[in-house]
């Protein structure tokens, strides 16, 4: 009996361990090797991929300093696609339509219309009504969601808040499970540390566009969120190097349209960081200087190069913008202020070309070396006559003359008349190929889309832009060769030209860029570019000395325009520029002169050249020299240990007030404006007021936030207050921390 049962027991034993055997294979069967297939069977359930952006790279200036960077914005998203879905199940299980709206639009100029799904009911329903009872509904613009949902159809998330303070994003991560097709994020946004400072070099960003991607891209996402990307300025230009490296997230969602778990995460990868050329501390110093005199400056440009390898280490220009109202949309009210500010301050006006006046005459001196005539001596007896036409020289109008003059005296004393008969003896030939030797009439290559080539009015250029009657003559030689009449040249140009006098003649491209980093691995990095040795076109260091000494007697002689740029323990070397401009008032037009002030220092080996730009200012010696003088004081001192602290810098609004001095201190300019030394505006233009140019801002169009329309507001009228909320560490707890 005992051997008999035990059999049983055995038996019993092995058919069970057969059953789970069976049981365990089975399960594996199911579970491992058939998971995919079975996985995809469960009704309503799928993976959803989603593309997160990554974040630009910082700006940086050439020591590091970090001037562009990111913070987080915390922002909901709706994938409509899901919520339609949704909605439109329920609808169909509680037997009632899905709400359309009539979309009127015209084809083939026919008027026409369709019915679609009315996106704004189903919102207002699915999402509107859920977070007006946690009191965190918005008015959003109805117009546009329907042109989103209508364009996208679900691929792209609409964005339905991007203001979102860290607590309600708190509250919104707490609750977005329970609404379909909900979704907070926290999204790397531009933040420019120091306001206006540099904002036309540095420039801005828009806000995500669909329409900045290709179909094939979208194609493969199911939630596809684009780039951020520059729209102005170096973030434009270095667009595809700050743009970072795209990540994935793959959401597990549920037969009920919500996203219930994450299912894979690849980290977008940050872009690469740029560093500028920019001195942050010399940039400090030119914004401070166009800020800080008496008066203030309402419109004008610093650019302060490095002779040595052509680097801008300075870029100013007012008035100004913060690019911070831009991130990350600008209001509509916002944008139009700066639009409508009649001194534009979104017009970089570092590389906009204006009437450069008697700074031109440095050109104009290499095209007399480069034709021989750099040994003639001119008589200047107050004007000269050309056909039909008198011209003037400044001092004539003063009823004085200069008499005999060689080239360095001219320049310092800045003679029209020798500079009259100087450029018509060098000749056509000769101007045009000083001009192209500087890179004038042409853009420079700077890394800034908006830059303007201006104009070098020789004969070729002539041909095309005038008509038969008037012809290239000696008078037009005469004119351009002052820098009046047709010429434009920018401040950055006009900076260049002082370099390669100051560096004994070699014309360097300008470039904003040191090097792009990825981390510590060096990208690329931009190297001095050569656009003319003077050496190349038989210019010997005795003559071009000719026009250095003519440069340093208009700042240290007794004669010379622009006593108000020396500084004491350095030498300065320099030119004035004061041009006759015009500019439209209404149906009026007002005389708004040009004054500039060219320079370079120390004069041997120098490490600085800059241009000074003063829009309606009395003489460059007055007005734009002192502006050098203080920011070639405050540079050059910081190889002695002056520090310049970094801080926000605040935007210009910009006027159009004259500007007869400008002195910083309360301590006057080295000389008083009434001198005989001090260059007056020469006035040889027969109709004045074809000078007037429109100054227009950039085309860059950015990310204007969307106003609430009436249909999008009506539904957050009555929004419940917040709940209450126990305090965390009572929640956590159960009594009060």
């Amino acid at each position: 009996m005992v051997v008999k049962y035990r059999f049983r027991l055995y038996l019993f034993t092995v058919v069970i361990l057969i059953g789970f055997g069976a049981l365990s294979q089975r399960l594996w069967n199911l579970s491992i090797d058939h998971h995919e297939e079975l996985k995809n069977k469960v009704p309503g359930t799928k993976n959803l991929r989603a593309r997160i952006p990554g974040s630009r790279g910082e700006i940086r200036d050439r020591n590091g300093v970090v001037l562009v960077s990111n913070k987080p914005s915390f922002e909901v998203r709706v994938n409509l696609k899901t919520l339609v879905e949704e909605y439109t199940k329920q609808a169909r299980a509680e037997k009632r339509d899905v709400p359309l709206y009539t979309y009127k639009y015209t084809e083939g100029g026919i008027p026409r219309s369709k019915d679609e799904t009315d996106i704004v009911t189903i919102v207002n329903e699915g999402i509107i009504e859920p977070l007006n009872k946690l009191g965190l509904a918005a008015d959003f613009n109805a117009k546009k969601l329907r042109i989103h949902y209508r364009t996208n159809r679900g691929v792209v998330p609409w964005v339905y808040r991007s203001d979102l303070t860290f607590e309600e994003f708190s509250r919104f991560a707490e609750h977005r499970l329970g609404l379909p097709g909900i979704s907070v994020e926290v999204r790397p946004v531009r933040q420019y540390l120091f306001d206006s400072f540099a904002c036309h070099v540095l420039g801005y960003v828009n806000q995500p566009d669909v329409q900045q991607a290709s179909k094939e891209e979208i194609n493969e996402w199911d939630f596809f969120v684009p780039d951020d990307y520059g729209v102005y300025g170096v973030e434009k230009t270095f667009d595809q190097d700050l743009r970072g490296k795209a990540g994935m997230r793959i959401w597990l969602q549920n037969e009920k349209g919500r996203l219930v778990k994450e299912v894979d995460y690849q980290e977008p990868r940050k872009g690469h960081d740029v560093y500028l050329a920019i001195d942050a501390r010399i940039q400090m110093i030119a914004e401070k200087a166009l800020r800080e005199g008496t008066p203030a400056i309402g419109r004008g440009a610093v650019v302060v190069l490095d002779p040595s390898t052509g680097q801008v280490l300075a870029m100013a220009s007012v008035p100004s913008y913060n690019p911070n109202k831009f991130i990350p949309s600008i209001s509509k009210d916002d944008f139009a202020g700066y639009l409508e500010n009649p001194c534009v301050p979104l017009l970089n006006r570092s590389v906009r070309g204006f009437v450069p006046g008697s700074t031109y005459k440095i050109m104009t001196s290499f095209a007399g070396i480069l034709a021989g005539v750099e040994g003639d001596m001119v008589n200047c007896p107050g004007g000269i006559q050309f056909g039909g036409k008198f011209m003037k020289c400044w001092i004539g109008q003063k009823g004085g003359a200069h008499g005999t003059l060689g080239l360095s005296e001219a320049i310092m004393r800045s003679c029209n008349c020798y500079f009259y008969r100087y450029a018509n003896h060098a000749g056509n030939a000769a101007m045009t190929k000083a001009g192209d030797m500087f890179g004038l009439g042409q853009r420079t290559g700077i890394e800034l889309e908006e830059e303007a080539p201006g104009i070098l009015p020789v004969e070729r250029w002539w041909r095309v832009n005038k008509t038969a009657a008037e012809r290239f003559s000696e008078a037009s030689i005469a004119n351009m060769a002052i820098g009046q009449g047709a010429v434009e040249a920018s401040p950055l140009q006009m900076a260049g030209v002082a370099a390669a006098v100051g560096n004994g003649g070699i014309a360097y491209r300008p470039h904003l860029l040191n090097k792009v980093m990825d981390g510590t691995e060096l990208i690329r990095e931009q190297m001095p570019d050569v656009r003319a040795n003077f050496k190349d076109f038989g210019l010997t260091p005795q003559k071009l000395e000719l026009v250095r000494r003519g440069m340093w007697r208009v700042v240290n002689d007794q004669g010379g325009t622009a006593k108000a740029a020396k500084i004491a323990g350095t030498e300065v070397a320099g030119k004035t520029g004061t041009a006759q401009n015009w500019r439209k008032n209404g149906k009026e037009f007002v005389k708004d002169n040009h004054t500039l002030f060219i320079t370079f220092a120390p004069y041997e080996n120098p490490k600085f050249a800059a241009c000074i730009l003063v829009q309606g200012g009395k003489g460059g010696g007055v007005t734009a020299a002192p502006v050098a003088k203080r920011i070639l004081e405050q540079a050059l001192a910081l190889d002695k240990g002056y520090e310049v602290e970094l801080a926000k810098v605040n935007e210009v609004q910009g006027n159009f007030n004259p500007v007869d001095t400008v002195s910083y201190d309360g301590l006057p300019t080295a000389f008083q404006p009434g001198t005989e030394e001090e260059e007056a505006v020469v006035d040889n233009d027969d109709e004045p007021r074809r000078s007037a140019k429109r100054e227009d801002a950039p085309k860059a169009r950015p990310t204007i936030r969307d106003e609430a329309d009436a249909e999008g507001t009506k539904q957050n009228k009555n929004q419940a207050p917040p709940p209450r909320r126990a305090n965390f560490l009572k929640r956590l707890f159960g009594r009060d921390g």
